[in-house]
């Protein structure tokens, strides 16, 4: 029940941030719309408040400045309505990877909390109960939202080094990494995506480093006190 809460406590979250940006930009899409629209009124509304008697050389000499001057303005106001779209598009994108990314996980889940469903999924070879591809699966869904936040650029490199440093200090982090590892990989290259490649190559580097600095810690290890010895 802890995980369902959480799961929908973090997509409430994300559709309240989706809220608050779609906000921000329908604003500033009002303000470029509506900073050209005064600028191309201008002249009409000189025209209409103009005096009776109208100096044609000086309207004109004042209509030529103003031309001049407004040009650069009418580009900053299209700037700024192409980079709000451009904006926006990339919003959509994110909002449908992120909607592809949560069907996955539920998924995912729904087999981790019904074993008798795991059949369903492809075959794992080298996997003896229910219990260890349960422990893969969920392992998997944490590298995957990982990969989420590095591909959205929420770490850098240097941010998913030390997490995965630190993943990989489990057994079970490195069983899953030796069997998925190479599926990551193909699906990566297959995208063409060149972060999501570069993803993976910091999960291969950090997990050849684990493996090379020493044993990992098996389950049975993880809630062991070095200082009283294992629960008997």
């Amino acid at each position: 029940m802890s995980l369902q809460i959480m799961r929908v406590k973090r997509t409430r979250r994300w559709g309240l941030n989706m809220k608050a940006k779609r906000a921000q930009l329908l604003l500033w899409c009002m303000v470029a719309v509506g900073l050209a629209i005064a600028i191309f009124l201008t002249p009409l509304v000189l025209e209409q408040v103009a005096p009776t008697q109208k100096d044609w050389g000086r309207l004109s000499s004042v209509s030529q400045t103003y031309g001049a001057l407004s040009a650069p303005f009418s580009a900053i106001a299209l700037l700024g309505v192409a980079a709000s779209l451009a904006y926006q598009a990339r919003q959509t994108k994110i909002a449908n990877q992120e909607a592809q990314r949560s069907s996955h996980r539920q998924l995912l889940m729904y087999a981790v909390d019904r074993p008798e469903f795991l059949v369903c999924w492809e075959p794992v070879s080298g996997i003896s109960s229910p219990v260890e591809m349960q422990r893969l699966f969920f392992t998997n869904m944490i590298v995957s939202n990982w990969s989420a936040d590095y591909l959205l650029r929420r770490w850098n490199d240097q941010e998913a080094r030390v997490q995965l440093g630190i993943h990989f200090q489990g057994t079970v982090a490195r069983t899953h990494w030796e069997k998925a590892g190479s599926s990551w990989r193909q699906v990566a290259e297959a995208s063409g995506d060149t972060r999501r490649i570069r993803f993976v190559d910091l999960v291969d580097e950090s997990y050849a480093g684990a493996m090379a600095a020493g044993p990992g810690v098996p389950p049975e290890g993880y809630f062991a006190s070095p200082l009283i010895g294992p629960a008997r």
